[in-house]
């Protein structure tokens, strides 16, 4: 990828970076050299960002150049926004107050030059400054109210507001950013695009086990991808990248959606999609659109504080507890006794105000079919760990009993009112784009609907028994032709 920074006069920056090429602002709005260049990153490093300025209109034309460009005209636009700024830096009010509970006076700004402060002691904040917000060079404006320090304003800076005494720090943060980044390595191959994969060791419920990864990496490679491996504290490399594969458990509340989120909004391909992870994350959401969307499911009941006396009247016993959160069978008990009833209630509804109560119905297996894009991709019956009514058992001693037995079949082998029913269900919930797995059980020939998963298990040696490679090939296909749909090939 070619990459290109703008100042206002390249005269200006002395800084030695290798493989990057410095141009005015103006020659490259005019010069029809940029305005026909391919792939390319811009470093927008103008004088002026302000509304309608030189400095605007490189990152907006770069946009529409196709061009990857740190800020782009939404940024800078958006930080202008002082309620944005706020929505945006929620997770960090914490860090907030740490860093700067010893300050004295009830004003603050904090210079951040490519992720780095020029005091150690403010760098974390930084850091995470620039993870949140995407601006090379910018200045953050904090404010004491009461006890509480709040974040007022943050701006993009253009190159010449530096203060002389940091222009050293500048250098070497400058060299360091423009040359860490993995597309500043020299490629060996002929990668088309670029994918990242999102991956996390300690995630206890992986959805991809890691030979499955190793053959994701080398499918997409040879599908023209160039691939790196991010971790939870990847998130600020994500403009690197053309599409991103989420092969960690996903939750709302955490890093996974907030990858799916800057990715969409950086326009990458993206699975898992965020409004997925919404709505497949939350059971109170699927109970609602399972029944408006005459899912085939089992009986639900959405219980409170107010209604809670009456699951056991509804349902009776034994009856299913699930967080709305719940995945991986971690929030879901089974209530066997008034008592159990109660007490579950009392410890799930002091976490959440809503709880799901459903049907008990036992069964030796669930259903899995995988869907991608609308079509079914692969077909497994999941067996019941062992003595437990559950496929995973967490609870268990040993590793060997947390899971049961499973099958693998051709979809077309698998029953036509069980398939049918996940792709009823899929359309329900979050329409045709996108890789989901839904569970089913299978009762007296009649299929029941437990969850549609929007991060479903692609595990070698179980979901790729019956298709081997080409589940990967079809998974990475997908990510494909959405960067192309983006960019208007084959169109």
């Amino acid at each position: 990828m070619r990459k290109i920074i703008v100042v206002n006069d390249p005269r200006e920056w002395v800084f030695d970076v290798k493989d990057i090429e410095v141009t005015s602002s103006r020659e490259y709005l005019t010069d029809p050299r940029f305005a026909l260049a391919g792939r390319t990153r811009v470093f927008n490093l103008a004088n002026s960002y302000a509304y309608q300025s030189r400095g605007y209109y490189v990152s907006l034309l770069a946009e529409a150049r196709g061009h990857k460009v740190i800020p782009d005209a939404k940024t800078i636009i958006d930080l202008r926004s002082p309620s944005l700024v706020k929505v945006l830096s929620r997770d960090l009010e914490g860090m907030v107050q740490q860093h700067l509970a010893h300050k004295k006076k009830d004003r603050f700004e904090l210079s951040i030059y490519f992720g780095h402060n020029v005091n150690r002691r403010y760098d974390r904040l930084a850091r995470e400054l620039y993870k949140v917000f995407q601006a090379p060079l910018m200045r953050a404006r904090f404010a004491r109210s009461g006890e509480q320090w709040e974040l007022r304003g943050v701006r993009p800076i253009p190159y010449n507001e530096i203060p002389d005494e940091h222009l050293p720090y500048l250098r070497r943060f400058a060299v360091a950013y423009f040359s860490k980044k993995r597309y500043d390595r020299a490629r060996a191959d002929r990668s088309r695009y670029d994918l990242a994969i999102l991956v996390n060791p300690q995630d206890k419920a992986a959805p991809s086990n890691k030979r499955a990864i190793v053959l994701f990496r080398q499918i997409a490679e040879r599908m023209g991808f160039a691939v790196d491996i991010l971790g939870p504290n990847d998130i600020d490399r994500l403009g690197e990248f053309d599409a991103l594969l989420i092969r960690e458990n996903t939750r709302v509340n955490d890093h996974t959606y907030r990858f799916a989120r800057k990715a969409q909004s950086e326009g990458l391909a993206v699975i898992d999609a965020p409004d997925a992870i919404l709505k497949c994350n939350n059971k109170v959401f699927l109970a609602e659109v399972m029944v408006a969307g005459e899912v085939p499911s089992p009986r639900t009941m959405i219980v409170h504080s107010e209604n809670r006396q009456e699951v056991a009247e509804r349902f009776g016993l034994p009856v299913v507890l699930k967080l709305p959160d719940s995945t991986f069978s971690m929030g879901v008990v089974k209530a066997r006794t008034a008592d159990e009833l109660a007490n579950e209630l009392d410890k799930m509804l002091a976490t959440s105000d809503l709880v799901i109560a459903q049907e008990y119905m036992p069964s030796d297996f669930d259903w899995r079919i995988g869907v991608l894009d609308g079509m079914p991709l692969y077909a497994c019956k999941y067996f019941m760990a062992r003595g437990h009514w559950q496929i995973y058992n967490w609870s268990s001693s040993t590793k060997r009993d947390q899971t049961g037995d499973f099958t693998t079949m051709p979809v077309n082998e698998a029953p036509k009112e069980i398939v049918d029913a996940a792709l009823k269900a899929v359309l329900a919930i979050v329409g045709p784009k996108g890789l989901f797995g839904v569970d089913i059980k299978d009762v007296d020939g009649k299929p029941y609907v437990i969850e549609v998963n929007e991060c479903p298990n692609i595990d070698h040696g179980v979901e790729d028994q019956v298709l081997g490679t080409g589940l990967y090939a079809a998974i990475i296909g997908s990510l494909l032709r959405d960067i192309e749909r983006k960019i208007g090939i084959g169109q």
